[in-house]
C-alpha cells in the first residue's frame, strides 16, 4: 500500500497527456490540491520539528553538515519567543550563501568595500558596529528609505551581531550571475562538511571592525558591473548559470506566436502549474527570453559575472544575489488595511471577477516594440482583447464529472470569468511610437485605492521590474491571489471552482498570518546575518556553537 497513492497520482498525471479521447475523469485542480496539502504537511513536519535549542542545534548540524553559528542560542530564543512556526528549514539562506564559502573572508570584505564605494553602482551600504547599525556614506537620497527599512529590521537583534558591512542592491533587478561551470565549483567547495572537533571557538572574533576598510564620502569611478539597460539580458545573464546542455543555453529560435509546450511541460499538469519551485528554473524555458521585460529590455540593469556579496530583495533563476526580507513589506509601503469604505468581506460576498491594476513598469520599450513580449502587456491583452480561441478544461456536459480541453471563442471568455484588468494612465518606460501604440492598444482603467482590491474574489499579482510588493497583502486578504512571478524572494514555502477557490484563499490567509509576519522577516534576517557574520570571520572554519 505504500506505493498505491504515488502510483495513482502518476497514472492520473499520465492520463492528462496520453488520453486518446482528450477526456479526463477528474479536474487537475483536485489532484494539485491533494498533492499540495500532502507536500505541505510533510514539509512543515520537518521544518518545525525542534522544540528546544538543543534539538534545533542538532538538527542544524545534521542538515547543513556544520555546527550552528555563534549566538544561535540567541536566535532560537528570539524565534521561539515570537511563536515562529519554522525553526529547522532555512534552505534559502544555505543555498544563497553556499558559493561564498569559496571566497576567503578577506575577499568578501574587500568586494563589499569595492561595490559600496564605487559611484553610480546602484548599491547602498549598512554598517554594524558595537551593537549599533547605521547607513554608510554615499547612499543616494532617493533610496534612503530602503536602507532605513533594513535598519529597522536589524535594530531588533543587532546586539547579537558581529561587526560587519553589508552591500544592499538599490535597483529592482538582481545583479550577480556567475557562469555555470564557475558557480558549480564554488557550490561544491561550499558543500564540504565543516564539523568542528575539540578546537572549537564559540564566539565571533574580537576586533572584527579593523577587517572592514573604512567607507567615507569619497566615491570612485571604477565599477564591477556591466551596464545593459534597454538591452536583452537573457543570454548574457539569464541563462549563463544553466548547464551547457540545457534548452536555455542551446535553443534560441522558435515561433514566438506559439506556446512552447516543451518549455512548460516539466513544471505543469496540463495547463496548470504543478511545481512552483521548478517553474522558477529558467534552464528548461528558453522561451522566457521573449516573455518578460527583465530579459527583453530592463530599465536599470547593472550586472556582474563575478561572485559579489550583493544583498537583494529578490532574484530571478540563475542569479546569485543574497535574498533578504524586503523593507517595502516591512515598512508597509503597500499594506493590507481594509476599512469601512473598503472592507474585506467574506469570499462568498465578493465580486466574481479577476482584478488587476498596474503600470507598464516591467521593462523599457524605447521604440523597438518589445512591449509586445512583456508579461504585463500580454496579461492586459489576453484579458481584454483575445484574438484566438482559448483551450480551457471544461465539463463535457452540464453536471458531468468528465473534463476535456475545449476551444472557447473570444466572445465567450467573459462568460466564463469576468475580468477587470487594466493599465492606469500614463504609459511609462517607453519611447518613440511605443508610447502611443500602447495607449491605443490598451486604453486605461480607473485608478483605484489599493484597499479596493478586497472587493474582488480573484486578484492577479504580476512582477514588474523586480518582485511585486503586493503579494503579501493579497495573501493576507480573503481573496484568492493568482501569482505570475519570475523573481523569487526570501519567503518560506507554502503550499477555480467556488468551493476550492475559497478554501485556497482561506488557507493562504491563515498561512500568511503564521509565517509571513514582520516577526518572521526579523527571524529570517537575524539568522541570515549570523551566517554572514561567520562567513566573513577569519576563523570561520573553527567557528560555531559546539554541539556534542
Amino acid at each position: 500500500m505504500l506505493f498505491a497513492v504515488p502510483l495513482l497520482l502518476f497514472l492520473a498525471r499520465a492520463s492528462l497527456w496520453y488520453s486518446h479521447s482528450g477526456q479526463v475523469n477528474f479536474h487537475p485542480i483536485d489532484l494539485l490540491i491533494y498533492e499540495g496539502k500532502a507536500q505541505h504537511t510533510a514539509w512543515l513536519a520537518q521544518a518545525s520539528a525542534s522544540n528546544s535549542f538543543f534539538t534545533a542545534s542538532r538538527k542544524y548540524k545534521q542538515r547543513y553538515q556544520r555546527p550552528p553559528p555563534p549566538n544561535f542560542n540567541k536566535w532560537y530564543e528570539y524565534a521561539s519567543g515570537r511563536s515562529a512556526v519554522v525553526i529547522d528549514d532555512f534552505d534559502n539562506i544555505y543555498d544563497d550563501l553556499l558559493p561564498f564559502w569559496s571566497l576567503s573572508p578577506s575577499e568578501i570584505r574587500q568586494h563589499t568595500w569595492d561595490v559600496i564605494t564605487q559611484s553610480n553602482n546602484g548599491v547602498g551600504g549598512i554598517s554594524i558596529r558595537d551593537g549599533k547599525v547605521d547607513v554608510l556614506p554615499g547612499t543616494p537620497g532617493t533610496h534612503r528609505w530602503m536602507l532605513d527599512g533594513a535598519i529597522r529590521i536589524i535594530e531588533n537583534f543587532v546586539e547579537w551581531l558581529p561587526d560587519m558591512d553589508l552591500a544592499l542592491n538599490l535597483n529592482d533587478e538582481p545583479r550577480v550571475a556567475v557562469p555555470y561551470r564557475d558557480i558549480e565549483k564554488m557550490r561544491s567547495k561550499g558543500r564540504q562538511p565543516r564539523l568542528i572537533g575539540a578546537n572549537k571557538i564559540t564566539k565571533f572574533s574580537d576586533e572584527r571592525a579593523v577587517g572592514w576598510a573604512p567607507v567615507t564620502e569619497e566615491q570612485f569611478p571604477d565599477t564591477n558591473f556591466e551596464m545593459l539597460s534597454f538591452q536583452r539580458t537573457f543570454y548574457e545573464y539569464g541563462s549563463v548559470g544553466c548547464p551547457p546542455s540545457s534548452p536555455a543555453r542551446r535553443q534560441r529560435l522558435w515561433d514566438t506566436s506559439q506556446l512552447c509546450v516543451t518549455c512548460t511541460y516539466p513544471h505543469s499538469l496540463g495547463q496548470f502549474v504543478s511545481n512552483w519551485t521548478l517553474s522558477g528554473d529558467i534552464c528548461h524555458q528558453p522561451d522566457l527570453a521573449d516573455l518578460h521585460g527583465f530579459y527583453l529590455s530592463p530599465a536599470a540593469f547593472q550586472g556582474s559575472h563575478k561572485l559579489l556579496p550583493i544583498f537583494s530583495q529578490s532574484k530571478a533563476g540563475g542569479f546569485n544575489d543574497i535574498r533578504f526580507p524586503s523593507p517595502w513589506n516591512y515598512m508597509d509601503k503597500v499594506a493590507y488595511a481594509p476599512n469601512e469604505v473598503y472592507p474585506d468581506p467574506s469570499f462568498h460576498d465578493k465580486k466574481v471577477s479577476l482584478f488587476w491594476r498596474g503600470v507598464t513598469s516591467e521593462g523599457v520599450s524605447p521604440g523597438t516594440r518589445v512591449w509586445k513580449g512583456m508579461s504585463r502587456q500580454r496579461l492586459v491583452h489576453l484579458a481584454n482583447s483575445p484574438t484566438a480561441p482559448q483551450h480551457i478544461l471544461l465539463p463535457i456536459a452540464e453536471g458531468a464529472k468528465q473534463f476535456a480541453y475545449t476551444p472557447v471563442p473570444p466572445s465567450d471568455l467573459k462568460r466564463l470569468l469576468s475580468t477587470d484588468v487594466h493599465f492606469v494612465d500614463p504609459i511609462v518606460r517607453c519611447g518613440g511610437r511605443d508610447c502611443a501604440d500602447q495607449a491605443t492598444e490598451f486604453g486605461f482603467g480607473d485608478k483605484v485605492d489599493f484597499q479596493e482590491h478586497w472587493g474582488y474574489k480573484f486578484l492577479f499579482d504580476a512582477d514588474g521590474a523586480g518582485f511585486s510588493g503586493r503579494f503579501l497583502p493579497f495573501l493576507q486578504s480573503r481573496s484568492l491571489p493568482f501569482k505570475s512571478a519570475l523573481f523569487r524572494e526570501w519567503r518560506v514555502k507554502w503550499a477555480p471552482r467556488e468551493r476550492e477557490a475559497e478554501m485556497i484563499a482561506e488557507e493562504g490567509r491563515e498561512w500568511a498570518g503564521k509565517v509571513l509576519r514582520k516577526e518572521d522577516m526579523e527571524i529570517y534576517f537575524f539568522r541570515l546575518l549570523l551566517e554572514w557574520g561567520r562567513l566573513t570571520d577569519d576563523r570561520r572554519d573553527e567557528l560555531g556553537m559546539y554541539i556534542p
